[in-house]
């Protein structure tokens, strides 16, 4: 009789043993499966990281793009401003150019006592 007790705990020993071991499979398992998990969601964030990076990459260039055509135009602009002013001293030193040489001739040529 003391046998089979004996039989008996020795059966529930190696019955705990295999579900301690199954249970360290499944533990295994979902841990394997959740380090599955982190990685893509990790080279997901990745892949949107680099998309918005290279959406916000486009979006500046564009911008500069468009703010280098306006220089552009400023430039332009600023060009066509300063002749214009040019050609106004221009016209202005001609015009009194002569009132500036008689009023020297005046100055240089008056005798004083």
């Amino acid at each position: 009789m003391g046998s089979m007790a004996a039989n008996r705990g020795q059966g529930g020993i190696q019955q705990l043993l295999a579900a301690e071991q199954e249970a360290q499979h499944i533990v295994n398992a979902a841990k394997s499966a959740k380090m599955a998990r982190l990685k893509q969601a990790k080279e997901e964030a990745e892949k949107e990281i680099a998309e918005y990076r290279a959406q916000v990459e486009r979006e500046f260039q564009r911008k500069l793009a468009e703010s280098s055509g306006d220089s552009g135009a400023n430039v332009k602009r600023l060009e066509q401003e300063t002749e214009a002013k040019i050609c106004k001293l221009k016209e202005d030193a001609a015009r009194i150019s002569q009132d500036v040489v008689a009023m020297v001739l005046k100055h240089v040529t008056t005798v004083k006592n």
